[in-house]
């Protein structure tokens, strides 16, 4: 969910009748990011902008911590790479010096121009992060390309070099979680869909228990009977309306 803010996920989730709607109580990828970025980095003043591949909910979150932000839903980098724009990036001539961060999110406008910004300001030095590492994401029954494709590309031209990922299962996370609602991991459950990222995130953080639905990425417990399985749920429903008994 790190395309939206925390106001716009409670919104669905209250929509879809789970539980009741509070904002407050919504702690998505994209708003992690920007505490990382607000509390933890604490970048110089003259590099505290940061450079979005995303949409308009990572932009809310950044501005809700007060960061500032270029790219993103910016329409001027909504457009075809041009001759001159080359020459332009290669020189510094086109680049902001005051970004000290590149932030990958999903991006449903990601284009080479928006890469090619990137690109450039990872080789300048700014910081490397991403929401989430989800390569795919479901959506009508099928996979489609999740926040983590978008940042690939990124990690390829850096010579494999990772982002720090602020998302599930980023221990980061976890931290800023507990920081925020200051709640007992021993008495806390992980629910998620995704084996690589939903419930490694519940198992590394120490939370008392795990339950895997099998509505998303993950659709069935061969997944982890087989030999080479290495993250194991402490329990799985078919849906999330089979805890209704």
């Amino acid at each position: 969910m790190a395309r939206k803010s925390t106001c716009l996920t409670g919104d669905k989730v209250g929509i879809q009748g789970f539980i009741d709607r509070f904002d407050d109580e919504v702690f998505g990828s994209a708003y992690s990011a920007a505490i990382y970025i607000s509390r933890i980095l604490r970048l110089p003043k003259h590099q505290s902008t940061v450079f979005v591949l995303g949409e308009s909910g990572i932009e809310t979150e950044l501005e809700s911590e007060s960061i500032s932000h270029i790219g993103g839903t910016d329409q001027a980098y909504n457009r075809l790479i041009e001759p001159k724009d080359y020459t332009a990036i290669a020189s510094g001539e086109a680049l902001d010096p005051s970004v000290g961060v590149v932030l990958a999110g999903l991006d449903f406008h990601v284009n080479y121009l928006k890469l090619a910004y990137a690109l450039a300001y990872l080789k300048r030095g700014a910081k490397f992060l991403a929401t989430n590492v989800d390569v795919t994401l479901p959506s009508a029954g099928s996979l489609f390309p999740g926040a983590g494709a978008i940042g690939a590309p990124l990690v390829a031209m850096m010579g494999g070099e990772k982002p720090t990922t602020l998302g599930k299962p980023s221990q980061a996370m976890m931290d800023a979680i507990e920081g925020k609602f200051k709640f007992d991991r021993a008495r806390t459950c992980m629910v998620g869909d995704r084996l690589d990222t939903d419930i490694k995130f519940g198992i590394e953080g120490g939370l008392g228990g795990t339950l895997c639905v099998m509505t998303g990425v993950t659709r069935s417990e061969t997944e982890w009977e087989g030999e080479e399985a290495n993250i194991f749920p402490t329990a799985w429903v078919r849906e999330l309306g089979d805890l209704r008994g």
